[in-house]
């Protein structure tokens, strides 16, 4: 009763499944004695009939798994999106090389994951190809690189890969270190695309070698022949020269499997053939009767006095194995059970002591590798913040500055250093093919990739280089060898013009760069780093995009900036008329006269800047009363100009405020002049109604049209028009043509497209629009309506 119960509680233990499975093994035994003890020879001519069933269909299964291994590789190369690419989409010349190019490398990888294929290609007719792991051929060099061995020619090697079949399995050769080798391919035709353009076909092979070792399995149990057959019940793989007879093949059913009895006058033999599950395959072994026999009456015997053998060493062994196996896994639970314990972790044991043992190890190297993830970003945060801190001239710290060195891997060449300062304009045009990751993840990789490049230029000319995120910007420490001192600048200016071209070139990043001078100690590297900065600030004046170098500009002393008063008075005087042409004059000899010649202080830039949007104030306010909506359309005149990047970015939104400005000064005397003539307006407002009624049908009749008729802008015109009528131009011109085709839509049976031609709509979608818009219905339902 104890051992009942024990073994109750230990129901879930590895050791109860242990000793299930042991009691089966006795158990089996029994049973296959007591069957072959009281069945008959037919019973015993069965039981060998399911063992020879049985090992064709590990044969099968074998060779089964090898094929659906193929068809695998092959249905994922004929959908990989690069192949779909390459052969469906119409790509140019280079596109098409880089494609074939990464389609190519990415073979190398299948080629790894499906280690059991000794070879595929894809052949691509549209350019003739054939596309390798890790290379592309001709049609002409991939037959002699895979399949010349004298075999097959060219030209039937052609037929198979160009044939309309949609799979076929076949026998190709294929040379394998200069030897021959027979392969079975299995080939799949890529199907038609939407344009009509030749495909190609996915080639994918084994060495009959690894069919050979299941085949020789059946031969070496039961002493007979085996045979692959395709879909046309031609052989494939045997392991005889002797064929089959065609009263054999005729026989095979279309069931997965049976048994064909065959006399010849030689002797009687017995046919077991299965059909392939995963292809159209067939396979057969054909096994003399005689030998069946032979070796059933041997095996029966042999069988008694084993079973009873079996049933006694089975006892002693069963005890002996379960103890000895399980006391190791039984100290390993518990060490492990220890260890999630001390993590907090303990939980009830689920399952047996094998789930558990994977489940904890499992736990414990996801747990490993968080940790290694962790310790890596930290280091690489500590090392950007410690070369951040010798940008800034932070020399001190918790650890000496050496250690902390040694520490991050940074070795020095000499005390010689220069700082790179780089500035990505525009990081959301970057271009980099990888769909799947956010905006944030998208500029940590601009950034990753900007470093290598940088550090890998600066490290083929001999020197080192460090790169950090400082702000908005990335900072390269530049430590020089000791050798070339005087081209430094040089080799500086070439990396940073390398770098640029490369980076715009490759991924479209668009960099402003500026260069320090050489500093001779490692504290000056701040020295350098402020004198980069201050370079930097000259972007606003040189532009975007530039390489500025320290040593290249020009320090002046300020003396102040061109703007006299009576230039000030000119421009003032030039707005109030409205003329832009002569204010854009004067504002253009203010800029060529101050940054026309020299590169000026940053300073000065932007303090001229806000004297010229001053004027432009002043000049509004000196013409008395102030529209407010004009001030409402530009609340922000001196946020775009603080936010201006370049001197040239300044100037145009200058020049666009200074648009407005003459336009509403222009306005404003056109309005007061207009105030004075009211009868001249009503006039031109029968005028214009009478132009409209009269040229309705014209399709060019606009706002525009009607401007130039008048010899009036056609903003101020349209304004015009509604202060006297409060209808805008547009629609009464609009309302003019619907009437119109109201009238042709009650009295005629034209087309809606004729009738919108006739009324001035060039196009029906406008008119159907328009016609809904004034009168809540379509043309069609009008005349619906109207009967």
């Amino acid at each position: 009763m104890p051992i009942k119960v024990n073994l109750w509680k230990k129901r879930k233990s590895v050791i109860f499944t242990w000793l299930i499975s042991y009691s089966a093994v006795f158990i089996i035994p029994i049973l296959m004695s007591l069957i072959l003890y009281r069945e008959s020879s037919d019973t015993l001519r069965g039981e060998i009939h399911r063992a020879n069933d049985t090992m064709l269909q590990q044969v099968r299964e074998t060779i089964d798994s090898q094929i659906e291994m193929m068809q695998r590789l092959s249905m994922e190369l004929t959908w990989n999106s690069r192949v779909q690419s390459l052969i469906y989409t119409r790509l140019s010349s280079s596109d098409e090389q880089y494609t074939a190019y990464q389609v190519a490398k990415e073979f190398q990888m299948y080629q790894t994951s499906y280690a059991s294929v000794d070879q595929f290609y894809v052949t691509w007719e549209g350019e003739n190809t054939v596309l390798l792991p890790g290379s592309t051929r001709d049609y002409q060099a991939g037959f002699e690189t895979i399949h010349e061995t004298g075999v097959i020619s060219y030209a039937d090697w052609l037929k198979l890969v160009k044939q309309n079949r949609s799979t076929t399995f076949t026998m190709l050769p294929r040379k394998d270190n200069m030897y021959s080798k027979q392969a079975l391919a299995l080939i799949t035709r890529l199907p038609a695309g939407a344009i009509s353009r030749p495909t190609g076909s996915v080639v994918v092979m084994a060495d009959v070698e690894r069919f050979n070792k299941a085949i020789a399995k059946v031969q070496s149990f039961s002493g007979g022949d085996v045979y692959l057959l395709d879909e046309a019940h031609d052989v494939l793989l045997s392991n005889t020269s002797t064929s089959l007879p065609a009263s054999i093949l005729n026989q095979l059913g279309a069931r997965e499997s049976g048994v064909i009895y065959n006399k010849t006058s030689d002797e009687q033999s017995e046919i077991y053939y299965l059909h392939s599950e995963v292809s159209k395959l067939t396979f057969i072994s054909v096994i003399p009767s005689k030998l069946y026999w032979q070796k059933a009456v041997y095996v029966r015997n042999v069988m008694y006095i084993s079973v009873a053998i079996s049933l006694v060493g089975a006892a002693i062994l069963t005890l002996f194995f379960m103890r000895r196996n399980y006391s190791p896994i039984q100290r390993l639970v518990k060490v492990l059970a220890g260890a999630e314990a001390a993590r907090g972790n303990g939980t009830k044991q689920e399952g047996n002591e094998l789930s558990f043992i994977h489940r904890a190890l499992s736990d414990t190297l996801s747990e490993k590798e968080a940790i290694r993830v962790q310790l890596q970003q930290q280091h690489n945060m500590l090392r950007s913040n410690m070369l951040a801190r010798l940008l800034k001239g932070r020399l001190d710290g918790p650890i000496p500055l050496q250690e902390a060195l040694i520490s991050h891997q940074i070795e020095l060449l000499s005390d010689h250093f220069a700082v790179i300062l780089f500035f990505m304009e525009s990081p959301e045009d970057v271009n980099i093919s990888i769909s799947s990751i956010g905006t944030h993840e998208k500029s940590r990789l601009a950034q990753f990739i900007l470093t290598n490049v940088v550090e890998e230029l600066v490290g083929m000319r001999g020197h080192r280089g460090y790169v950090a995120e400082v702000g908005d910007m990335l900072a390269c420490i530049v430590n020089f060898a000791e050798d070339n001192e005087e081209g430094r600048m040089q080799q500086l200016v070439s990396i940073s013009e390398e770098a640029q071209q490369f980076l715009l070139d490759r991924y479209r990043m668009q960099l402003t760069l500026s260069i320090s001078r050489v500093q001779a100690t490692i504290a000056g590297i701040s020295q350098a780093y402020q004198e980069a900065l201050d370079a930097m600030e000259y972007k606003l004046i040189l532009g975007k995009q530039k390489i500025i170098a320290y040593d290249q500009l020009h320090k002046e002393p300020i003396t102040g900036y061109y703007y006299p008063l009576q230039i000030e008075q000119r421009l003032m005087n030039f707005i109030k008329i409205g003329d832009l042409e002569r204010a854009r004059e004067v504002l253009d000899e203010v800029i060529e006269r101050n940054y026309g010649k020299s590169v000026t202080s940053v300073t000065l830039v932007r303090t001229l800047m806000f004297n010229l949007i001053s004027t432009m104030m002043k000049t509004i306010h000196e013409l008395g009363e102030v529209d407010e909506s004009f001030l409402a359309q530009h609340p922000n005149w001196m946020d775009s100009m603080a936010n201006s990047d370049t001197v040239k970015e300044m100037v145009e939104q200058l020049n666009l405020l200074l648009e407005d400005v003459c336009e509403y000064t222009a306005a404003k005397l056109d309005v007061s002049i207009i105030k004075g003539r009211s009868e001249s307006l009503r006039e031109l407002i029968f005028k214009v109604n009478v132009y409209v009624e009269t040229h309705y049908q014209d399709m060019d009749l606009n706002v525009g049209m009607l401007g130039e008729q008048f010899q009036l802008k056609a903003s101020y015109l349209s304004k015009l028009y509604k202060e006297q009528t409060g209808e805008g131009l547009l629609d009464y011109i609009n309302r003019v043509r619907i009437e119109q085709a109201k009238a042709l839509l009650g009295f005629t049976d034209q087309a809606i497209v004729e009738i919108g031609k006739q009324v001035g709509f060039n196009e029906a979608a406008t008119f159907i629009r328009v016609f809904k818009k004034f009168e809540g219905i379509t043309p069609g339902k009008f005349r619906e309506l109207r009967g």
